[in-house]
């Protein structure tokens, strides 16, 4: 008997599967067909390697030569005509970069991406980045200007020759870049003071509130400003001291003079966060400790991390160039230097020539203080002269998909009224920064920086650097090594500047800038090493206040632990010591929780196990250790259960560079003043810690699998293309585990860290190796988009051909760029 055919399906039903297939259908082709414009669309706005370009501009044909790496190496008959080809070469991997970064500094993002930008649009209006950018554009002497004319007429030689088939980027975002000028180059120059010294103000304020709770004894307790660590530049090797006896009665905390202060590049993160990487390290050692004899300079600058990354690489060279207008003879200024250039500036802002090399760490000057104004109901602000108008003036933000927002800007003799900038702020404050009130505060003397040949012609060129204030360390090919800190820092007539002050007086003014000649400065110092780490880098004695805060002296500790070892040493030493990830600070803090667990009366079982691996632990922090996990987790917990009983949730507002030094020195001599009241003693309070650790969701049930690599894991994306899940295996690298921490030489969090490493070798400048974040090119489809990330991870570097023999051999691409007939 035959089966009964089967009932067909109502109608209605099988129209809505036709319909449901047919919408499927639409929105696979219509991916795809997305996909593939995409694609194309950003494939074909790659550059042009190979050949030649005409561009109108240029006087002779300029030399692009890209290595196997795809950094350019520039060789032009002038001046003029170099830094037009930079403009032009970097624009060709970099122009989204440098025109979002323009827009962000000068506050500008809302236009493009729309409302949610409006709050830090408005922060960078008040500060004034814009006319800042244009004073400091103003005051450029007449050879800088012609170098940043020559430059934006290249960035904008780019812009011309591709109106049609811009980066990708503006494609999607359906807006086009306007001309480059001077001031854009001000602006991302001035960005960058930003990141390394705006968030002072900030630190200035929440001490205040601190201060006003727990009173001068314990706040000073908090705020320390030296170490017994401390190893200022040129200082003899210190004995190593002894732990001190932990009696438990009251002992005076360490503290210093008031002369320091650093911001650490950004403000802090809470406290219940990793302290966030924003430093740096640079060394160099003399012929004596190095194997072939000739010194090796040595710098990784610690940024957070984006994509595409702060540094591009560059190697710029004139030939044959006619004499300077100025009458100054030809070989006065030879000019052949390559390292690391800042997309949007031109010259080498570090790396070496033919004979110098030089190389950064944040100063971390005190350039801004806050000022606290009076007005009236005339809305006029008192000054010694009696009441004053303000400055007003009036912003209009551009909103994408929106009404334009106003921003109005008020303006007193010490700078703009940032309070709507402070949440909960109601008195009249007043920002003074040396950025954005003087443009002397941004003086970039690199030409001359790049064209020095040895100690006096450096440090000439230094004596003009404005800021963000550095530590400068430097070598030549004559053997010789020295350390200058360099930039424009304020003395004022009272106070260190860790406070807000009043306005109404000058009592609290700048009334000048520490000269030159008396910045700390060393040369060829008799133990032939040099290092800093933003650590203090004042001597006992010195006369000036230089800054606030510093950065913990763990690094630079390290560094000079490892240099004065008395072994001979390679280049490739000099990375193993930038990849070195030893941390004795929390090492010691391990040992101290250890032995408390082991003295405690009733620890839990996940305690002693951690108490265990503690103890074991050598401090390397290392992806797969997970005592490192839990000494860092105490830590946290242990600040916590210091702060909260005396701050309450304000614990949260307390920043400060030496925060760690601070904790240290409780944890060393516990003073009863800190002792919570609940705990009888510290062991007990360091139990606690564990115990808060131990007790973390996060926490695995077997805490011998806790990864510290996957606490600090590490993802970088494209800001725009990472958030399409079909572009991220093009738009960043994958998500690796990290190794390292806040106080290793190889100093890591998850949003920021090593921007780029750079090992100068002056046995032979052809073997110098340099590398970067991610890759040269910040045009995702480009074989450079990524290239350098492997290496920045693994520890491995690249070869910066110079000399011309070493260039022909790592050649890959050969481009001129033509004057146009």
């Amino acid at each position: 008997m035959a089966a009964p055919a089967s009932a067909p399906a109502p109608k209605p039903r099988r129209m809505l599967l036709r319909i449901a297939a047919s919408i499927v259908l639409l929105l696979v082709l219509g991916t795809a067909t997305l996909g593939t414009w995409f694609y194309f669309a950003a494939r074909s706005t790659l550059p042009q390697l190979d050949g030649t370009i005409q561009l109108a501009g240029l006087s002779a044909p300029v030399t692009v030569i890209r290595d196997r790496q795809g950094v350019p190496h520039l060789t032009a008959r002038s001046l003029q005509d170099l830094f037009f080809a930079q403009g032009f070469v970097t624009a060709q991997d970099r122009f989204w970069q440098m025109d979002v970064t323009r827009r962000y500094a000068a506050g500008e993002m809302a236009e493009i991406l729309g409302a949610k930008f409006l709050e830090h649009d408005r922060e960078q209006r008040i500060l004034g980045m814009r006319q800042a950018a244009e004073r400091t554009a103003a005051a450029l002497g007449p050879r800088e200007r012609a170098c940043f004319e020559t430059y934006a007429q290249g960035v904008n030689a780019f812009i011309d020759a591709n109106r049609d088939r811009p980066p990708i980027e503006f494609r999607v975002l359906r807006y086009r870049p306007r001309p480059w000028q001077i001031s854009d180059s001000m602006l991302i120059g001035l960005f960058m003071s930003q990141l390394l010294n705006h968030g002072q103000y900030l630190d200035e304020i929440r001490r205040e509130t601190i201060l006003a709770k727990l009173g001068p004894e314990l706040t000073a307790d908090l705020y320390p400003t030296t170490s017994w660590r401390d190893r200022p530049p040129g200082s003899q090797k210190r004995s190593d001291i002894g732990e001190k006896t932990q009696t438990g009665e009251d002992q005076p905390v360490s503290r210093s003079r008031a002369w320091v202060r650093l911001d650490g590049g950004a403000a802090l993160e809470a406290l219940l966060e990793e302290t966030p990487a924003i430093g740096s390290n640079n060394w160099v050692i003399s012929g004596a400790h190095t194997v072939a004899g000739k010194p090796l300079l040595s710098n990784d600058m610690h940024l957070p991390h984006r994509i595409p990354n702060t540094w591009y690489e560059a190697h710029l060279e004139m030939r044959d160039a006619a004499p300077p207008q100025d009458g100054g003879k030809q070989d006065e200024y030879p000019y052949n230097v390559a390292g690391f250039t800042l997309p949007g500036v031109p010259f080498v802002i570090v790396g070496h020539n033919a004979r110098i090399a030089w190389g950064f760490t944040n100063l971390n000057p005190d350039v801004a203080d806050v000022y606290v104004e009076t007005f009236n109901d005339n809305g006029e602000y008192l000054t010694p002269e009696g009441w004053r108008k303000p400055e007003i003036r009036q912003e209009r933000i551009r909103v994408r998909g929106g009404a334009d927002a106003p921003a109005g800007v008020v303006v007193t003799r010490h700078g703009p009224i940032i309070t709507s900038l402070v949440p909960g702020e109601t008195r009249q404050l007043a920002l003074k920064w040396g950025a954005i009130t003087d443009p002397a505060f941004s003086s970039v003397p690199f030409l001359e920086v790049n064209a020095a040949q040895n100690w006096e012609e450096f440090r000439r060129a230094f004596s003009r650097f404005g800021g963000p204030a550095q530590n400068v360390v430097y070598a030549d090919v004559d053997g010789h090594i020295g350390y200058q800190a360099a930039g424009r820092i304020p003395i004022r007539a009272a106070g260190d500047g860790s406070l807000p002050v009043p306005g109404h007086d000058d009592a609290h003014e700048w009334i000048s800038v520490i000269p030159f000649d008396q910045l700390p400065s060393v040369f060829d110092p008799p133990s032939g090493i040099l290092a800093t780490a933003n650590n203090r880098i004042t001597p006992d004695g010195y006369p000036h206040s230089l800054a606030t805060q510093w950065f913990p002296p763990y690094r630079v500790e390290r560094i000079y632990r490892v240099l004065e070892s008395g072994r001979k040493f390679t280049a490739a030493d000099m990375l193993a010591l930038q990849m070195d990830v030893q941390s004795d600070y929390d090492r010691f803090l391990a040992e101290q929780f250890a032995a408390a667990v082991d003295r405690a009366q009733n620890p839990s079982q996940r305690a002693r196990a951690a108490a265990d691996l503690m103890r074991a632990w050598d401090g390397h922090m290392t992806p797969e250790s997970a005592a490192a996990t839990l000494a860092v987790q105490s830590r946290i917990n242990l600040f916590r259960l210091l702060l909260e009983p005396k701050l309450g949730l304000d614990y949260k507002l307390y920043r400060w560079g030496l925060q760690s030094v601070a904790l240290e020195n409780i944890v060393r001599q516990r003073p009863k003043r800190w002792l919570p009241e609940k705990y009888s003693s510290y062991d007990e309070l360091f139990t606690a810690a564990v115990e808060a650790a131990v007790s973390d969701p996060d926490a695995p049930r077997n805490l011998a699998t806790w990864r510290w690599g996957k606490f600090l894991s590490l993802q970088l994306q494209h800001p725009l293309f990472g958030s399409v899940p079909e572009l991220r295996r093009w738009a960043g690298p994958p998500p690796v585990e990290q190794s390292g921490g806040s106080y290793t030489v190889k100093q890591t969090s998850r949003t920021g860290g090593v921007s780029e490493r750079m090992t100068v070798d002056f046995a032979n400048l052809d073997a110098s190796t340099f590398n970067i974040l991610t890759g040269q090119s910040g045009q995702i489809f480009s074989p450079h988009y990524m290239d350098h990330f492997p290496a920045w991870h693994e520890g491995r570097s690249f070869l910066l051909p110079f000399t011309p023999a070493a260039l022909k051999n790592a050649q890959v691409h050969h481009l001129i760029l033509q004057p146009a007939k």
